[in-house]
């Protein structure tokens, strides 16, 4: 049962739970978090307190889907630590469901939880494409690559109904502009039909996020995503299409998934993957507290290893940005996978990511006057 506790109270959860059982799944079955922390803004906080009864399961949460109506559809960032100033993101939330991803504390702008509520109460775009097309028609538009998938996941299993990221493609290809795509989903496939021609106009790359090849991990993990079989399949069929198409290994988690490195860099190649790609895990905000609740379920003996590299690698803190991230690799862990990652990329003969054109844009025309119509 939940208590709400007064206005800024600190939250704490004391919730006890059996042992991680991969036959038994988790209190909200089938997602990746385990509980449903109160966001930063909230007047009221939720304790999860144990009530000494277990007879009731708990229910499985619902995915809801809330159109939004947004005013503008692409998103600008001037940040040294990624590699594109422009994106794309049709969904806020992701059904996927991954414990370790760092856009839930984006869920608390929205009143929600960071928790249960990023996974289970999705907010989607479905004006997104002709926003799009309004905002390329600007005068002041100047052209360069969109990134999509860098925040939530356009290929999240609510879009095989609702499409949205798919007309986003149509807009974009119709007008020759640049794009990159990041997605765990197999569903990109269903866009081959797009991606393909666009791809013999260098105007698309795509990578599949693969974090590992344990299965049980996996479904623990991200409960959600395609299983990581799926994903290579994905990767293959990308390729085979002719589509420049790369592997994101990511997060890597010190102490629980990153002696996979080599072996899924070396299987990517095997399938296609031409170029490669890695993260560290992250954890900002209330990522920390949701992601050390499922590493003491899922594998309480690993705890203190796992949650000593990723202090070890932000500075002694859960995360500190500017330690982990700035000025390169600080701290001997970190400083190693740098090192594997870049062997394995030479001895596999990955190449450099494809670049993207930008000559061959042609910006839709703006909208015509209302006198226009009857000239």
């Amino acid at each position: 049962m939940f208590w709400l506790a007064g206005h800024r109270r600190k939250m704490t959860d004391r919730a006890i739970s059996p042992p991680f059982s991969p036959h038994r799944p988790a209190s909200g079955r089938g997602r990746g978090a385990r509980s449903n922390v109160s966001g930063r803004y909230e007047k009221e906080s939720r304790e999860t307190v144990d009530d000494g009864w277990h007879d009731t399961p708990p229910d499985r949460p619902k995915t809801i889907v809330q159109m939004e109506p947004a005013r503008r559809i692409i998103t600008y960032n001037d940040s040294p630590y990624v590699g594109f100033d422009r994106s794309i993101n049709p969904y806020r939330g992701c059904e996927h469901g991954c414990i370790y991803c760092f856009a839930r504390p984006s869920h608390a702008y929205m009143g929600l939880s960071p928790g249960i509520d990023f996974e289970s109460r999705l907010f989607a775009k479905p004006e997104a494409a002709t926003l799009l097309k309004k905002e390329l028609s600007s005068k002041r538009y100047q052209i360069r690559p969109i990134a999509i998938g860098t925040n939530t996941d356009p290929y999240q299993p609510t879009e095989r109904r609702l499409l949205i990221m798919r007309e986003v493609l149509k807009v974009l290809s119709s007008y020759n502009h640049p794009v990159s795509i990041l997605t765990k989903s197999d569903l990109i496939l269903r866009d081959l039909d797009i991606l393909g021609p666009m791809a013999k106009k260098g105007l698309v790359r795509a990578m599949l996020s693969i974090t590992t090849q344990d299965a049980r991990l996996a479904r623990t993990m991200e409960p959600r995503c395609p299983r990581p079989d799926k994903r290579f399949a994905a990767l293959e069929g990308l390729a085979q299409a002719g589509i420049p198409t790369g592997v994101m290994h990511g997060p890597l988690i010190p102490g629980l998934s990153d002696h996979e490195l080599e072996a899924l860099m070396e299987k990517a190649r095997d399938k296609g993957a031409t170029f490669a790609a890695y993260t560290l895990i992250r954890l900002p905000i209330e990522v920390a507290d949701l992601f050390q609740e499922w590493l003491k379920a899922y594998t309480p003996h690993r705890y203190d290893r796992v949650i000593g590299h990723i202090k070890s690698m932000n500075g002694g803190r859960l995360y500190d940005v500017n330690w982990s991230r700035g000025d390169g690799p600080k701290n001997p862990v970190a400083l190693l996978v740098a090192q594997r990652f870049a062997a394995a990329y030479r001895r596999l003969g990955f190449q450099n990511f494809p670049p993207l054109r930008t000559d061959l844009f042609c910006p839709p025309k703006p909208p015509r006057a209302q006198a226009d119509l009857f000239a």
